[in-house]
């Protein structure tokens, strides 16, 4: 992907070594796209010993309620109560990100052993970056889309603050996807568009037994 690839790699850095993945495929796409669905699919798909889904805003709710004295579990679950946070906590999330760009991918990737990461949840240049630095050969980038109709009817609503930050579209510009999956009702099946990613996967899988 151009543009991305540049910097020193970091991982592992005054740590045990960690094995290397032999794929990382990096997904974004915007709320209610169906980004969440679709990793689960090829996670189901390849197999828990083959795959594991990596969550970025995982470590970032952790530490987030860690901080504010917050109930994580309801962070991380579907319901209401994380909207009503969601705003802060990009904000929060940014400054980190300012002072250290790879802190939350880091604290994703953190025993990660799988040959094939699944990165469920980008939304930035910066954690693009980080994985093509860290693993250049073995990244790809994947987006969902999903049109704001379908979105709609998902549930979404535009909230300002949220829908407009650089977390929802940080990525919708200076980006060249491997591959684009649109999920919607009348696009070609998933499980056609995910082919070639999936054929990709078990070809990594295979190289490293």
């Amino acid at each position: 992907m151009e543009g991305l690839g540049s910097g020193l790699g970091t991982r592992g850095l005054m740590e045990d070594p960690e094995p290397e993945p032999k794929l990382v495929l990096v997904f974004s796409g915007k709320r209610k796209s169906g980004k969440d669905y679709v990793t689960d699919l090829i996670h189901s798909r390849l197999g828990p010993d083959v795959c594991c889904v990596l969550r970025l805003s995982g470590p970032l709710k952790q530490q987030y309620a860690q901080e504010h004295g917050l109930d994580l579990d309801q962070l991380l679950g579907p319901g209401l109560y994380k909207e009503q946070f969601r705003a802060d906590m990009i904000l929060w999330g940014e400054t980190r990100r300012r002072h250290d760009p790879g802190f939350f991918c880091r604290l994703a990737t953190r025993g990660a052993r799988q040959p094939v990461w699944v990165v469920s949840d980008a939304r930035r240049l910066s954690d693009l970056r980080w994985f093509f630095s860290e693993f250049p050969r073995q990244t790809r980038s994947v987006q969902v889309q999903s049109s704001e109709t379908t979105r709609t009817q998902r549930g979404w609503s535009f909230t300002a603050g949220v829908d407009d930050a650089e977390s929802e579209c940080g990525l919708d510009s200076g980006v060249e996807f491997d591959w684009i999956i649109t999920n919607e009702a009348d696009a070609p099946s998933l499980e056609e568009q995910l082919q070639p990613i999936l054929k990709l996967a078990e070809e990594a899988a295979a190289s490293s037994l």
